[in-house]
């Protein structure tokens, strides 16, 4: 099939705008992404009404098939979803999730408590930024819901602290990949004064987005700074409304209520935790052990870095998430609750998940649309002209921000943007190598946070159980925040060239922001409709 080539022009922004444009304001997501996919399918096509058919076609069997097989990445990710929905559903029904609840109200005696309770959650468990959005949120809403904590501020935590936290961790998926880029950039311009475990260490504290993101978390948490559709949300919350699935409408309810299951009154904390400290330590493990497999098969000795740039994250997940569901089946087994109930649990909780599992295969539907029109490239090409090198590092980290949100994400404007700053800094000056990789890395996760098409931000949704949209909209202040002092971050950084006087000019300016966010959530809002 014929395609149209896009790579050298702005139309190929089209499909993802639109797409992004009809969400924000229909609030349909699904319908959205359809049209951006349609749209796409249309250009690439020529308006070619059967070869936009077979356009369509080919893309939406490609979610599930690929080269002749099962698409192993997405299917494993749909099953990890399934898993971890019916675990949450078994932690509900053998009563783990209330003890948790009733036991953190001895401990957790505020809403502050609870939101920190959920951010510490989210630094500590970073082995992948799914499995962080997924198995948080199942910890933390119990909690939060009984504060009367808002689903979209649980989003917001759960988003600023997966991605940021997998992004500046050697030891994630996200790490293992990003090694991997940086080791072949290195390589192909003949850098040999640091390995590539190294760059991304020294990396890390460049990465300004990720650092003060999760900073923010921990601000916003504790000093209350509610701001934009935030303190709406917030308010509606303390007046009991807004947990069911995102629906502000409609009075509070327990997660038990929403899922129409009869928690057991004799759970014990153990019986939510145990499960959870199994789903985390074998993913870790499996995530170590397909490493492993992989350097044994290429004749290589194992090592740690090795296993987790060779891994299969997908095929961990799934492994893991099965370990976790049978520790989950556990307590339900011993409490000696009917059969049919649990049946009917593990049932309720693989269809909680079904309209996250459609989110996800549109969304992908929509990046192979965007991949098609050269959307990346066309973004790349815009980097290149007489441009000022100490201007490099914010240029690079604006326009990373743009194609990650423009494409949801992160990880292929990682492949996209990372070479292209390695080749920019090689013909200009090799010492913004590092800072160079770093405003890509540190833009990426930015745009990536702010993209209501992203898979990162969708799973978020899904693990606070708050509508996307709102999830969306809520978050948007407080990321763009963020990405205006990183900006300042990297402007000091190319003009000076020193972490210390760069990072000191981002302090400042994030302790400037939050003491003007601060302000901003004391005012009084217009309007508390539906309160």
């Amino acid at each position: 099939m014929n395609i149209v080539d896009f790579s050298h022009s702005s139309i190929s922004l089209l499909p993802p705008l639109v797409a992004l444009a009809l969400a924000v304001l229909t609030r349909k997501v699904l319908v959205s992404l359809g049209v951006g996919v349609v749209l796409g399918a249309l250009l690439l096509t020529d308006f070619s009404a059967g070869a936009t058919a077979d356009y369509l076609l080919t893309t939406v069997k490609s979610v599930f098939i690929e080269d002749g097989a099962i698409n192993s990445w997405n299917m494993s990710i749909v099953v990890f979803l399934v898993l971890l929905g019916m675990m949450t559903a078994l932690l509900t029904l053998s009563g783990g999730t209330r003890a948790f609840a009733e036991w953190a109200q001895t401990k957790i005696r505020s809403k502050r408590g609870a939101k920190l309770l959920a951010a510490f959650l989210g630094v500590f468990i970073f082995v992948d930024d799914y499995f962080n959005s997924l198995a948080v949120g199942s910890i933390s809403r119990p909690v939060t819901d009984r504060f009367y904590v808002s689903r979209a501020k649980l989003a917001y935590i759960l988003d600023s602290t997966a991605a940021p936290m997998c992004v500046l961790m050697p030891a994630s998926s996200w790490g293992a990949y990003i090694i991997t880029v940086i080791g072949g950039i290195l390589v192909s311009h003949g850098v040999t004064e640091y390995s590539a475990l190294s760059a991304f260490l020294q990396l890390a504290p460049m990465n300004f987005y990720a650092v003060f993101a999760l900073l923010m978390v921990f601000a916003v948490a504790w000093f209350q700074i509610d701001v934009g559709s935030m303190k709406k949300h917030e308010v509606q919350a303390s007046h009991g409304y807004g947990f069911d699935e995102g629906d502000d409408d409609s009075q509070a309810k327990d997660l038990n209520d929403e899922l129409e299951i009869e928690e057991s009154d004799n759970g014990r904390v153990a019986d939510l935790v145990m499960p959870i400290v199994i789903l985390i330590l074998s993913t870790f493990f499996f995530m170590i052990y397909t490493g492993y497999q992989a350097l044994d098969a290429d004749g290589i000795a194992f090592n740690i870095l090795g296993a987790f740039e060779n891994t299969d994250v997908g095929k961990s997940l799934c492994y893991g998430g099965l370990f976790g569901l049978v520790s989950a089946l556990i307590p339900v087994l011993r409490q000696k609750i009917p059969m049919a109930d649990t049946v009917k649990t593990l049932w309720i909780g693989a269809k909680s998940m079904f309209g996250a599992i459609l989110i996800l295969l549109f969304a992908w539907s929509i990046g192979s649309v965007i991949g098609d029109m050269a959307t990346g490239k066309y973004l790349s090409t815009l980097v290149q002209g007489n441009i000022d090198p100490m201007m490099l590092p914010v240029i690079l980290f604006l326009l990373s921000g743009v194609m990650a949100f423009s494409t949801g994400t992160s990880w292929g404007t990682f492949g996209i943007m990372l070479p292209i700053a390695g080749d920019l800094s090689a013909a200009t000056d090799i010492a913004l190598l590092l800072p160079m990789l770093s405003a890509v890395l540190a833009g990426s996760v930015f745009g990536d946070h702010c993209s209501p098409i992203s898979d990162t931000t969708i799973l978020s949704s899904t693990g606070a159980r708050c509508h996307h949209i709102d999830h969306v909209s809520t978050q948007l202040p407080y990321a763009l925040s963020v990405a205006f002092i990183s900006a300042i971050g990297f402007l000091v950084l190319g003009m000076t060239g020193s972490l210390a006087v760069s990072f000191m000019a981002a302090t400042v300016t994030f302790i400037v922001v939050c003491v003007m966010l601060s302000w901003l959530s004391r005012r009084p809002i217009a309007t508390t409709a539906n309160v």
